[in-house]
């Protein structure tokens, strides 16, 4: 296709699998039809690694009407058939692990080390997850409510669904969207992120490696203006799922809901990360480093308020800024790189943008800067810890989306936790105590999907994941996705077996 770009075999080994195109409608790669090119570019190097042509109108209207063909044998296909065919798509997924890994780093910035320890193994688990939960689509048991009647309850797949998924996470991303939505019975397409769109790619042409019927799973790649809104909008798409910013979470929903259609958004975040007077400082301070630098900050539920009770205010900002200046940037292949660029310069510049608004009103403690010599070429941005900071301020208030923690100080526990839920946001949150009680009430208090006690960033495969307020709503992971990804039926069968009902006098006719 086009141009293969520079990235060496070691870097790209599955770069030959793109040869046909970047789209991935029933069964088969193929090329766009819009009549312009888009390049994946390192993040690390500024270096073009592929150029492919993007999809227009006609590619989504292939790729549903692919998906709409397939949804009949699959929805039809029996809760074993569809786990058997997930287990074995988790098995093709562990044995191309290098391959995802280094396509993620590649296409992302992300170091080796985070896409091996994180990403990959993350997907496999998620669809060794969902391989199982496919045999426990379940409804109410049957009962006789009414006393004449037995009422029982079946769960139903939706049908098509169009899904848009992020470049700070796409196989993750592809993997939360696509296994619910496949295990239910669902059919999909998938638009990933027109900068990211290799690894989800990848993942498709796996599950069809292992069996998964043709049309299943699609992959369209474009603008979020053109194929996106197209697919959202799309008449015989019957659910969307979108992760992304809140501003954008709101033109899908205005889309969708022009045509009726179920909706989940995951959205933006401003995760608070509280840690009270009797926390083990050494460990908040670690946690915090940690959690706000992951994927280098681009996380929606990285810390990034971390509010500290006056006694260990200074001390955590002491230790905090020591532990950052310790993280080394590098490139994301090298063994000894803890932080990779951010996903572009485009990005780079909008996180320095902040961060230099700020000095105007906070205190820059570390960071705050591009690095130069090698780095240079590449997006990186030093990790930064913002103090004294106002809670009305620009870096409080909005998601910077980079290796920027801003750390304010709180008195009484009534404060904290009233700053830690002072946002639109509500996706996730950690508080740090040794003490139960007042961890428990931290986690009744604040407002978000997920509040972690003493430690920030971990998910598990079993548990669900999405947001409060403008974070969005619908969840993604566990069991709990299936609500998204299923329609509630209740079938009623008479047990009397009588003509003429006794409530049927309501209508016509005396008793």
């Amino acid at each position: 296709m086009h141009n293969p770009g520079n990235a060496t075999p070691d870097r790209f080994p599955a770069a030959e699998r793109f040869e046909e195109g970047a789209q991935f409608i029933a069964g088969r790669l193929t090329r766009g039809t819009s009549g312009r090119t888009h390049a994946v570019v390192d993040p690390a190097s500024g270096e073009e690694v592929l150029r492919y042509e993007l999809a227009g109108t006609a590619d989504v209207d292939r790729a549903v009407a692919a998906a709409r063909e397939a949804f009949p044998g699959w929805a039809g296909a029996t809760p074993g058939e569809r786990s058997d065919a997930l287990h074995r798509f988790a098995a093709v997924l562990a044995d191309r692990a290098e391959d995802f890994a280094r396509a993620e780093s590649l296409q992302c910035g992300k170091p080796l080390k985070l896409s091996r320890e994180f990403d990959v193994p993350g997907t496999i688990d998620n669809t060794a997850f969902f391989a199982g939960a496919a045999r426990h689509l379940q409804g109410q048991s049957a009962g006789e409510y009414s006393g004449d009647h037995t009422s029982y309850i079946r769960r139903e797949p939706i049908g098509v669904v169009g899904s848009i998924a992020p470049w700070n996470y796409p196989l993750q991303m592809a993997a939360w969207k696509v296994l619910p939505a496949v295990a239910a019975g669902n059919t999909i397409v998938l638009k990933p992120a027109e900068l990211t769109p290799l690894t989800s790619l990848l993942f498709a042409r796996a599950a069809t490696d292992a069996g998964i019927p043709d049309g299943v799973i699609n992959i369209v790649t474009g603008t979020g203006r053109e194929a996106g809104e197209h697919l959202v909008g799309h008449p015989d798409v019957a659910m969307t799922s979108f992760t992304g910013s809140t501003a954008v979470g709101k033109r899908v929903a205005e889309i969708a809901t022009a045509t009726v259609k179920r909706l989940h958004l995951e959205l933006g975040g401003k995760a608070p990360f509280v840690v009270f007077d009797d926390a083990d400082l050494e460990a908040a301070a670690h946690g915090a480093v940690a959690g706000s630098l992951i994927n280098t900050g681009q996380d929606c539920t990285a810390a990034t308020r971390a509010y500290v009770q006056r006694p260990l205010y200074e001390a955590f900002v002491e230790r905090t800024a020591a532990l950052m200046e310790s993280v080394r940037l590098g490139d994301p292949f090298a063994p000894g790189t803890d932080l990779g660029p951010l996903i572009s310069h485009v990005q780079r510049d909008r996180v320095a943008g902040f961060v230099d608004r700020a000095r105007a009103y906070a205190r820059v403690v570390t960071g705050g800067e591009a690095p130069g010599g090698e780095l240079a070429k590449g997006a990186y941005y030093r990790p930064t810890l913002i103090a004294d900071a106002a809670q009305d301020s620009e870096v409080v208030q909005s998601e910077i989306f980079g290796p920027v923690l801003v750390v304010l100080p709180f008195d009484t526990d009534d404060e904290g936790i009233a700053l830690a839920n002072d946002t639109p946001y509500g996706l996730a949150a950690s508080a740090w105590s040794r003490d139960v009680y007042r961890a428990n009430r931290a986690t009744r208090e604040i407002k978000a999907g997920c509040v972690w006690v003493n430690d920030h960033i971990p998910i598990i495969s079993e548990m669900p994941h999405g947001g409060h307020k403008s974070s969005g709503y619908g969840k993604d992971m566990s069991a709990y996705s299936f609500e998204e990804y299923t329609q509630i039926k209740h079938v009623m069968f008479d047990n009397t077996a009588v003509a003429a009902k006794d409530w049927h006098r309501t209508v016509f006719g005396d008793r």
